[in-house]
Order: structure tokens, then C-alpha cells, then sequence
């Protein structure tokens, strides 16, 4: 009987703490997607300003050659991220799949000229400096027409400024929750186990003896926690690179092992943290404090 009772415990204590440790991984896992968030917010503002296309017009009689000469000197402006050279044939085929085939039954030929899509580096995705930039390139004597779309970039770089504020305030909100959280998971693993902290104190033991154990085993909850919410983590962009695989220009290995650290650290910390004060809490509990 006494080996089935002390099975039972046992196996209640493997319970709790397993429990505990995924409690713990969840809330990590929010944390982990909040660093992500943090880290790649510049990065993700970045993606979208420079998915905006400027359209550089070439005049009728500009041939392949000379249209991919200037893409190879508009290339090395340090405002250009990227150029890409259309073809007349490949621009009549983009506006037939947007406009249909009948559009251009009208004409003999592709009324379409070569031209040029430049994708501008985020830095200089301002409305003025991006005036600038289509002023001079619209100098150049190969050039008919340079055409963006003032108003959306206008809209784009105002969106994102408010997006940004609002994340920050989220990612505040969910970290003082997670952090609340995990605080309230370590406080009732140890209340669990007052009586036993009751009886040491009653033989006589330090309150640094009391500690030791449960500050070990917090260690070793952070780490497998954070292991868990990391492994999450790791599943969760695995499953988002097979829709978006774009994304992964942002979300590079440098920038995920900083997030790894820091739900790493947040776990360790926060469990020994939590279990440090929880434990001197318990020390200091009277015998009827015990049954409250």
C-alpha cells in the first residue's frame, strides 16, 4: 500500500509539472511571436515599400539593347534596389491577362514601348525623395514617361506608421500577460508543494536549502518550456513558408536564433525569478497559512 501511495504522488507530481511545463511553453510560444513581430516590423515595412514599382517608360524607338543598358546604369544608382526589363511582347501579354485579348485586335502591332520596373530602396520611399528620384530619372533622353502612384505610397508609409504604433502597444499588451502568466503558473507549482517546504523549515533548513531544489527545477521548467515554444515557433513558419515563402526574405535564421534567445532567456529568467520569491513567500507562511 505505502508503494502504491508514494506511485501515486509520484505520478500527480509528473502530472503537475508536465502540465506546468506546457502551460509555460504556450505562453512562451506568444512571447516568441511578439519578438518575432518586434524583431521584423522594420524588415516587414521595408517588404512593402519596396514591392512598389516604379514604371520607367522608354521611348518607341528604343530597342532591347539600348533598354537593357540603362537598366544596367539604373542599377547602379544607390536608390535602386532592383530593375526589370519588359519587353513590348511581355507588357501587351500582362495587359491582356488584366484587360482581355480583344484589346488589342485594334492594332497591327504591340502599341506597348519596352520599359523598365524599378523597385526603390524603403529609405527613399518618401513622397519627396521619390519625387526627386522620378525627376531625374525622367532627364534621361531614352526615357518617355515615369509613372508611380503617389497617392498609394502616400497611403502606404501612412498605414504603416499607424500599424506600428498599434503593434508596439500589442506586443506590450502580450508581454505583460504572458509575463503575468507564467508568474501565476510558478507561484501555484510551488503552493503545491508548501507543506513539504513547511516540514523543512520545521527540521531547521536555511532558507537557501529550501530554494535549491525548486530553483532546479525551475531551471530545467524554463528550459523545456522554451524548447517547446520554440519548437512551436519553428512549426508555425515552416507551415506559413509553404503559402508565403516571400516572407522568408524577412524572416531569416540570424533574426529567428535572436528570437530563440530571447524566449530562452524570458523562460529561465521568469520561472527562477517567480520561484525565487514564491519559495521565500512559502517559507514565511504560518501552519494556518498553509490551508487557506
Amino acid at each position: 500500500m505505502a508503494k502504491e501511495g508514494k506511485h501515486i504522488i509520484n505520478r500527480r507530481l509528473l502530472s503537475s509539472y508536465v502540465s506546468s511545463v506546457i502551460s509555460i511553453g504556450l505562453v512562451l510560444l506568444l512571447v516568441g511571436v511578439a519578438a518575432l513581430l518586434l524583431v521584423n516590423a522594420r524588415g516587414v515595412a521595408d517588404y512593402f515599400r519596396e514591392n512598389l514599382r516604379v514604371a520607367v517608360m522608354l521611348v518607341p524607338d528604343a530597342d532591347e539593347s539600348s533598354a537593357r543598358d540603362f537598366a544596367d546604369e539604373l542599377s547602379m544608382l544607390p536608390f535602386v534596389k532592383a530593375v526589370e526589363y519588359v519587353s513590348p511582347e511581355q507588357g501587351a501579354a500582362e495587359m491582356a491577362a488584366q484587360l482581355g485579348d480583344d484589346f488589342l485586335s485594334v492594332f497591327e502591332s504591340s502599341p506597348l514601348p519596352s520599359s523598365l520596373e524599378l523597385s526603390i530602396r524603403a529609405g527613399y520611399m518618401a513622397s519627396d525623395s521619390l519625387a526627386s528620384i522620378v525627376d531625374r530619372i525622367s532627364s534621361y533622353g531614352i526615357v518617355e514617361e515615369t509613372v508611380y502612384q503617389e497617392s498609394l505610397v502616400e497611403a502606404l508609409n501612412a498605414n504603416l506608421g499607424k500599424i506600428s504604433v498599434l503593434l508596439l502597444l500589442f506586443i506590450a499588451l502580450l508581454l505583460f500577460v504572458s509575463f503575468v502568466l507564467i508568474n501565476n503558473t510558478v507561484r501555484l507549482n510551488v503552493f503545491s508543494h508548501r507543506f513539504s517546504i513547511h516540514t523543512m523549515k520545521l527540521v531547521g533548513a536555511t532558507r537557501s536549502f529550501i530554494r535549491h531544489p525548486f530553483m532546479v527545477q525551475a531551471l530545467f521548467q524554463g528550459l523545456f518550456a522554451s524548447s517547446l515554444a520554440t519548437g512551436f515557433l519553428l512549426a508555425g513558419l515552416f507551415v506559413l513558408k509553404s503559402e508565403f515563402i516571400e516572407l522568408f526574405t524577412i524572416f531569416t535564421l540570424p533574426l529567428f536564433l535572436t528570437v530563440a534567445a530571447v524566449v530562452f532567456a524570458t523562460g529561465v529568467l521568469l520561472c527562477l525569478t517567480s520561484t525565487f520569491f514564491s519559495v521565500n513567500r512559502m517559507v514565511s507562511f504560518s501552519r494556518d497559512d498553509l490551508y487557506i
